[in-house]
């Protein structure tokens, strides 16, 4: 199990991470998100051991993982650490990249690792490919296969679908996560893509300006979000005052309604005018006007700007999220 307890850090006296506490157990997939400035790099390079820290201590196995005052060689054998720089071989071929640190003695298994790794990041067709020749995207899937060439106990991803066109990240994202899964690889990911966290993350933990603003499952952040942060990190919300939308009393004073909890009806005692149906694929978001300012609907079809709508709020939705 990865500890991580009351861990701080100050850079340059500039930026700070208080108070950080969570555990990653063996074979789990933990997510960091927040936005750019909160943390999560820095966070990954605590945990690599890259920086030293103010306060708090981080165990791997119970064994502790030390910063450069400790280290000549910064790095543990058993974790693999993919930064948003790559640190490729650019002269050698992708298939040379993956196999470096595989060992010559059994040259079968060798290639039959680099041959499954090639396949988990999709390039098969590039293995004799020079890295020099290959696109961001490209180069990210070789810096991905080469970290998990030796089946490292634990992985720290740093933005790792960032380079990566759309239509490559989906089945990307599932060879990736179902090999460490099978493998029982820690995983952990700072992200700012929530399609690199629902579907996968066993836990999500959210920073915000250097401290953990939520940490737990995806589903229970999601459904019980307490900040707008939060919420926005997910999909469009709204943040309506209890006395608007209920009139039942309650100590909260405002709940955070995300856009596909809204329904629009023929008759309801809450109305907006439409001000833009933005169209999404599947659906439609639309914006309407509700008390002076825009809230966010999702619906199956446009609606004309400026008609009159009448829309529901679950009571049962209400109720839970006050709470």
């Amino acid at each position: 199990m990865l500890q991580v307890k009351d861990c701080s850090f100050t850079y340059n006296e500039t930026f700070e991470l208080h108070g950080i506490n969570f555990n990653v157990k063996a074979g789990e997939h933990l997510s960091i998100i927040g936005e750019s400035g909160s943390g999560k790099s820095t966070l990954l390079k605590l945990l690599y051991g890259e920086y030293d820290l103010n306060k708090g201590e981080i165990y791997w196995k119970g064994k502790q993982i030390l910063g450069p005052k400790f280290n000549l060689i910064i790095g543990y054998d058993y974790m693999k650490y993919v930064s948003q720089e790559f640190d490729l071989e650019p002269f050698i071929t992708v298939a040379e990249n993956i196999g470096n640190f595989l060992s010559n003695m059994y040259p079968k298994e060798k290639q039959g690792r680099i041959t499954e790794l090639l396949e988990v990041v999709e390039l098969s067709a590039y293995a004799k490919v020079k890295v020099k020749y290959l696109s961001g995207g490209q180069k990210q899937r070789v810096a991905l296969a080469r970290a998990i060439a030796k089946q490292p106990e634990v992985l720290l991803l740093d933005e790792p679908f960032s380079n990566i066109d759309n239509f490559k990240k989906r089945s990307l994202r599932r060879n990736l996560f179902s090999h460490l899964k099978a493998h029982n690889i820690s995983c952990i990911v700072a992200t700012h893509d929530k399609n690199d966290v629902l579907p996968y993350a066993d836990k999500m933990i959210v920073l915000h300006q250097g401290k953990i603003i939520a940490n737990n499952s995806p589903q229970k952040v999601y459904k019980q979000p307490k900040e707008a942060l939060v919420a926005a990190f997910f999909e469009d919300f709204n943040v309506f005052k209890l006395s608007e939308i209920s009139k039942e009393k309650s100590s909260a004073s405002e709940i955070i309604v995300y856009s596909n909890e809204i329904t629009i009806r023929d008759r309801s005692e809450l109305s907006a005018k439409v001000f833009k149906s933005h169209f999404m694929g599947s659906y439609f978001v639309i914006e309407a006007i509700f008390k002076g300012r825009s809230i966010f609907i999702n619906h199956p079809i446009a609606i004309d700007n400026s008609q009159d709508i009448s829309f529901v709020i679950p009571e049962a939705l209400i109720r839970y999220r006050r709470l």
